[in-house]
């Protein structure tokens, strides 16, 4: 549930900063299969993964993170 949360939240900022999924995956140094699952909520975002994400998209941690 938590991982589909921050799957949507990724997937709404990446689509907002116009970025596909394969150009994103590149720019954060992953797989696009990856990317794709912590998109679908079949993966949950490490640390490392949700600050590398934010900073690709120029935002806060706070702004991606998905509310309570």
């Amino acid at each position: 549930m938590e991982a589909e949360k921050w799957g949507r939240r990724i997937r709404a900022f990446r689509k907002l900063k116009g970025f596909t999924q394969e150009s994103f995956a590149k720019e954060l140094g992953v797989s696009v299969s990856i990317l794709g699952e912590v998109e679908r909520g079949n993966r949950m975002p490490s640390e490392e993964f949700i600050n590398s994400v934010a900073e690709a998209l120029n935002v806060s941690v706070k702004d991606i993170t998905p509310e309570e």
